[in-house]
C-alpha cells in the first residue's frame, strides 16, 4: 500500500482539477467507509484466512461474493430472489461443501482449517459489501474519482493498524525502521502495481460500463486461474473435489447473474 499510494494521491490530484462538478459530502464519507471496509478490513480478514487455509480453498469460499451480494440486496434491500435464483445460489454452496470437504477430510488438524475458513468468510462478506456499494457511488462519482478515494481511506487504515500493532510489539523505531527483505522486494512492487493499483481501477471502470452481472461471469476464471496456480507455483495439491467443487460454485454464479439479478443497482433489480 505504501508503494501504492502515491499513484492514488497524483490521480485523486489530477481527477479534481478536471472534475468541476460538485459532490455531496455523503458521496466522499460513503466511499471512505468502502474503502476501509471493501480493502482494508477484507484483505485483513483474508490474510488472516491464508495463514491456515491453501490459496485454492481460500479462492474458492471467496468467490461466493457474487451470492452474497444478492442476499445482502434481498436482506437490505428487499430485492426479491426467485425459486431459480435460489436454485442457482444452492448450487454454489454445494460445490463450496464439496471443495471444503476434500481439503477438511485431509488435515490433520482442523480447528485451525476452520478458524482460517471462517475468516475468509468474513473478507467476502465485507466484500460483498463494498460491490453493493460501489455499483451505488461508481455512477455519481465516476469510476476512478471513488477509486482513488476508497483506496486512499483503505491506505490511512492499513497504516494505522500497522503502527499500532507495531508499536505495541516492538516500540516506534522499531516500527518505524522496518527492512523489507531484499528477496522478495519485486514480489511487493508487483503486488502493489499488478494486483492493487491497475486491477483497482479496472474492477471499477469495468463495473461502470458492463455492470456487475458480466462482470461476475468474466471473473469466473478467478477460482479456476488461482486452483492451477497454487498447485503449479505453489506447489499444493489439487483434489478431484476441489476441481468438482469449482465447476459448482463457477455454474452457480453464472446462473445467479443469468437469472436477472443485479448486484450493482439493487432498485432496478
Amino acid at each position: 500500500m505504501l508503494l501504492s499510494l502515491p499513484l492514488y494521491i497524483l490521480m485523486l490530484l489530477y481527477l479534481k482539477k478536471r472534475n468541476a462538478q460538485p459532490l455531496k459530502k455523503s458521496h466522499y464519507i460513503w466511499a471512505i467507509a468502502l474503502g476501509l471496509l471493501g480493502y482494508y478490513l477484507s484483505s485483513l480478514f483474508d490474510f488472516i484466512g491464508l495463514q491456515y487455509v491453501s490459496a485454492g480453498i481460500e479462492r474458492i469460499i471467496l468467490f461466493i461474493y457474487p451470492t452474497l451480494a444478492v442476499l445482502i440486496n434481498f436482506w437490505i434491500f428487499k430485492v426479491p430472489i426467485t425459486k431459480k435464483q435460489w436454485l442457482a445460489i444452492s448450487i454454489t454452496y454445494i460445490g463450496i461443501a464439496i471443495a471444503y470437504w476434500g481439503e477438511f477430510s485431509h488435515l490433520p488438524n482442523t480447528s485451525n482449517f476452520v478458524f482460517g475458513s471462517i475468516m475468509v468468510l468474513l473478507c467476502g462478506i465485507t466484500y460483498a459489501f463494498y460491490l453493493v456499494g460501489t455499483g451505488k457511488l461508481v455512477p455519481l462519482m465516476g469510476s476512478s474519482l471513488y477509486t482513488s478515494i476508497a483506496m486512499l481511506a483503505a491506505s490511512v487504515g492499513i497504516f494505522s493498524h500497522y503502527l499500532v500493532r507495531s508499536i505495541y510489539s516492538n516500540g516506534f523505531m522499531n516500527a518505524i525502521s522496518y527492512q523489507i527483505p531484499t528477496n522478495i522486494v519485486w514480489y511487493i512492487v508487483g503486488l502493489a502495481l499488478f494486483a492493487t493499483v491497475i486491477p483497482s481501477f479496472l474492477l471499477s471502470s469495468g463495473m461502470k460500463r458492463i455492470g456487475s452481472n458480466d462482470l461476475a461471469i468474466i471473473t469466473s476464471i478467478g477460482p479456476v486461474s488461482t486452483l492451477f496456480q497454487a498447485n503449479f507455483i505453489l506447489k499444493e495439491p489439487l483434489l478431484w473435489q476441489q476441481a468438482i467443487g469449482t465447476a459448482f460454485v463457477i455454474a452457480g454464479v453464472v446462473l445467479v447473474q443469468k437469472f436477472g439479478v443485479n448486484t450493482t443497482h439493487p432498485e432496478n433489480a
